[in-house]
């Protein structure tokens, strides 16, 4: 399975042969916990993401999102997983276990708090890594610079307790392998406009940040 999925990821950077042009490289995923948190909340953010990656990345990701379970062996087919939701979160020892492997054999997780998650989400991903905190990045870390530039980091997109967008990340062995947007809501940045009525340069940010989590996945693993 590890093979298979640093196989995917190989095809992304250096781009699959003519024969396969027309056929989606790989696919990303939206992460099903458990606990009774809404994780399948914002339900047009990761096509539009999607879109805008393929578009603008040339990353060829299948149009539509897959659903997987943090216990399922499957997590290995997907470079990029997405987590979100707003209440509680509950990883089992058995999804502990398998979230781990798939983070330290290469797979990228992006966890945003779409408000009310925090405290859930930083519970339990202490129980995946015990040994290791969220850490805020700073500014001149890659994520923030891959396509397109954030010098001052997450953007802001949607407004909650008055308190400044922050991007926290976990480091295992040099490489960020968890990314948290908190206070930020990428995810509903990602939303058709119609949903949340953001200007479209609020939405074009969140868009972009998206695209540069995307990007460093895909060439970090």
């Amino acid at each position: 399975m590890q093979k298979r999925f640093l196989l995917l990821c190989f095809l992304v950077v250096l781009g699959a042969s003519q024969a396969w042009a027309q056929r989606p490289s790989f696919k990303i995923a939206r992460l099903k916990y458990g606990g009774g948190g809404d994780w399948y909340s914002n339900k047009t953010s990761l096509p539009n993401l999607i879109s805008f990656c393929n578009r603008e990345l040339k990353a060829n990701i299948a149009p539509q999102e897959e659903t997987v379970e943090p216990g399922s062996p499957e997590m290995l087919d997907y470079p990029f997983v997405h987590m979100t939701g707003h209440g509680n979160v509950i990883f089992t020892e058995a999804e502990v276990q398998n979230l781990r492997k798939y983070l330290t054999g290469g797979g990228f997780l992006h966890i945003d708090d779409n408000y009310g998650l925090d405290k859930f989400a930083r519970r339990e991903m202490k129980k995946v890594f015990p040994e290791l905190d969220f850490i805020e990045l700073p500014y001149n870390h890659p994520v923030y610079h891959q396509k397109f530039d954030f010098p001052r980091g997450l953007p802001k997109i949607h407004e909650h307790d008055n308190k400044p967008a922050q991007g926290f990340g976990i480091i295992y062995q040099g490489r960020l392998v968890c990314f948290y947007s908190y206070e930020s809501d990428l995810g509903n940045g990602w939303e058709d406009q119609s949903v949340h009525n953001d200007p479209i340069e609020k939405h074009q940010a969140a868009l972009r940040m998206g695209a540069n989590l995307v990007s460093y996945a895909l060439t970090n693993f």
